[in-house]
């Protein structure tokens, strides 16, 4: 058996069973020279000398309650033991580093001090008095002293495992609190892309069948234009949501979970008309020398168009917006602004989950009047990591549309 199961079976077993168990060793130790042949000048072991050996032992089972008792018990013993009984002698004095072995394991420092004074002050007179050997004196100074430093080893190896199971219970709950805060980040992610897609796609399609009875009796051509804008953003937007919902799946093998990808600044131009079908002159033009800012930021970037856009059908009564892609040498800038009444006075999800986007990828946010007063204006901006490398001389400086 490893020492690794002998002190897991101790800690599941209990202090009290162990104390019980390490008494009945030293009993069974300081019993052989009882029962070992001795030499025939040497005088006969007796039942009292066996007697008062077991009373040295028997204070060992309370040795945790009062170990600087049990350790003056023992000793007293062990006295009454070489000086008044003609016994047996012992290899080593068992019951006596046993007790100074807890002494020095629980006592107090002042305690463990003067227990060791007086120990060394007791080894010394029982040498003195048997042999005067100085090999004898030094053997017992240093099994003595064994037994105090494993007393100490022990103190040290309890406070070694309670740091070891603190630090375990820190990063098991720190580990939980991550698990809990990636959720609820993901929670949050998931709720600003449905936001978005349902947002957009509602207020397309509310515009355009609002429009509809009207047109119907004035403009047929442009009822059944209305018809068929409200017919593509219910398909858009069903589609975004099935590839949504297929990456929520828990069984990611199903191969009727469709995988549509995350949208991306080629998905602008596309946007930008469907949101000009509905009736405000939507522009979109982009300057610069593009750089490629990565997936996540390209489907950040159009989900904030997408925002704002939907801002400017359902709110704003804007005749012109204008949506503006600069890629600037330190930052990727987005502006969206158009020339109505902006949004209200209050600050929906739409613009909270805006600035929230933007700053999940190291950018900043600004929403509010356009600069002369009039209208809103949406500018986003995300810096460009410094690793990025520097785009080439002959890419396109600009798209306008």
């Amino acid at each position: 058996m490893r020492i690794r199961d002998v002190t897991a079976w101790a800690g599941r077993a209990g202090p009290r069973t162990v104390d019980l168990l390490i008494a009945l060793l030293v009993q069974a130790a300081v019993t052989m020279p009882f029962v070992v042949p001795r030499a025939p000048e040497l005088p006969a072991a007796t039942w009292t000398a066996y007697g008062l050996t077991t009373l040295m032992v028997l204070p060992l089972v309370v040795r945790r309650r009062a170990p600087v008792a049990v350790l003056i018990a023992v000793l007293a013993a062990g006295a009454v033991y070489r000086f008044a009984i003609d016994g047996p002698g012992q290899p080593l004095p068992y019951t006596g580093l046993v007790a100074f072995y807890t002494v020095a394991e629980l006592s107090s420092p002042p305690k463990r001090t003067g227990i060791a004074v007086l120990t060394a002050l007791g080894v010394l007179v029982s040498v003195g008095v048997d042999s005067d050997a100085l090999r004898e004196l030094l053997f017992s100074l240093f099994v003595f002293a064994a037994a105090y430093a494993f007393g100490r080893l022990a103190v040290t190896r309890k406070a070694y495992l309670r740091a070891v199971e603190d630090r375990a219970r820190q990063l098991e709950l720190t580990h939980r609190i991550e698990a809990e805060q990636a959720a609820a980040r993901e929670r949050a992610r998931i709720a600003r892309e449905m936001h978005d897609i349902l947002s957009h796609a509602v207020s397309l399609m509310i515009v355009q069948a609002e429009a509809g009875p009207v047109a119907v009796r004035t403009a047929p051509e442009r009822a059944e234009a209305a018809f068929d804008a409200i017919s593509e953003a219910g398909r858009d937007a069903m589609a975004q949501l099935r590839g949504m919902l297929g990456v929520l799946r828990e069984n990611e093998g199903a191969p009727d979970a469709p995988r549509e990808p995350q949208p991306a600044l080629a998905g602008l131009p596309g946007l930008v008309d469907r949101v000009r079908a509905t009736g405000p002159a939507v522009s979109y033009e982009v300057t610069g020398r593009p750089r490629p800012p990565g997936l996540a930021v390209e489907a950040t970037v159009y989900r904030i168009v997408q925002e704002a856009l939907t801002n400017v059908v359902r709110h704003a009564d804007a005749a012109a917006v204008r949506v503006r892609l600069d890629h600037g040498p330190e930052a990727l800038n987005l502006t969206v602004a158009d020339d109505g009444r902006g949004p209200g006075g209050g600050a929906g999800l739409g613009l909270t989950g805006i600035r929230e986007r933007a700053a999940a990828h190291g950018g900043t946010a600004r929403t509010g009047p356009g600069p002369d007063g009039r209208g809103f204006l949406v500018a986003v901006s995300f810096p460009h990591p410094r690793a990025w490398p520097e785009p080439e001389p002959d890419q396109p400086t600009g798209v306008k549309k």
